[in-house]
């Protein structure tokens, strides 16, 4: 399979392209936080069918300098030498961020420059499997991976992965990633109902969560448009049981 497909599917607000900073925001698991998006609008792994930001557009496993660490560093100098109260600086936005190769330079930047903030990233875990990704975020202070699905149909039918991605090599890579890394783990479980709320899918979900030993499980649901109009928030008395079930709080 070639490395990057080009899509031609919808795409997300305009409003979010070409920004590096964003925020800060109050984010309901991160306190105040300031996001950096590293990588292209819709640059990603995954085209998930919930994501707020729109259809992805540039579905790839390459990893390259999307964004230049100069451009970054100068931007994240500029704004927090002015010292904003901040609880982290997250790494998110409308791509997968560990797709820049530069991301552990520009963790290690803030961690050198401002250490008195704390790092987050957020990501889809699909490059976990790779150790030179898993090297890169060492020094993050909360990474917040996200496991779906486990089985391969179910998987596929939430992330529509790029097609070399499969979900035992997500949960390989997240359970490489639990034994190397030292900071906080915090599992997100995105709930797609119909998809990933039934019984099966759920006690695969559990076992998978148990051979990963996250510190914390997060139960999400849609909460704005997602990509795909068929969408649905889940019931939040479900989303308690839920995660009740895999040991988790619904966030």
């Amino acid at each position: 399979m070639p490395s990057t497909l080009t899509l031609n599917n919808r795409t997300g607000d305009l409003s979010m392209k070409q920004r590096i900073l964003f925020g800060p925001f109050r984010s309901r698991r991160l306190g105040v936080s300031l996001g950096v998006d590293i990588i292209p609008h819709k640059t990603c792994t995954f085209n998930c069918v919930y994501c707020e930001c729109g259809s992805t557009t540039n579905l790839t496993l390459e990893r390259r300098e999307y964004v230049s660490l100069k451009k970054i560093t100068e931007k994240l100098e500029y704004y927090l030498k002015k010292n904003p109260s901040l609880d982290h600086i997250t790494f998110s936005g409308s791509g997968e961020p560990t797709l820049n190769s530069k991301i552990d330079q520009i963790i290690g930047y803030i961690r050198e420059n401002f250490p008195p903030y704390q790092v987050a990233v957020l990501t889809n875990a699909s490059l976990l499997k790779e150790k030179e990704v898993r090297d890169s975020l060492k020094r993050a202070q909360v990474v917040i991976p996200s496991l779906n699905a486990v089985s391969p149909d179910i998987f596929e039918r939430i992330n529509r992965p790029h097609p070399d991605i499969t979900s035992q090599q997500v949960i390989s890579g997240l359970i490489k990633f639990r034994r190397e890394y030292q900071g906080k783990i915090l599992l997100e479980v995105f709930i797609v109902p119909g998809l990933n709320d039934g019984e099966r899918e759920l006690a695969l979900l559990r076992k998978a969560i148990e051979k990963i030993g996250p510190d914390q499980v997060q139960l999400g649901t849609l909460y704005r448009w997602g990509t795909e109009d068929w969408v649905e928030e889940a019931d939040l008395e479900e989303m308690e049981r839920m995660a009740a079930y895999l040991k988790g709080r619904v966030i």
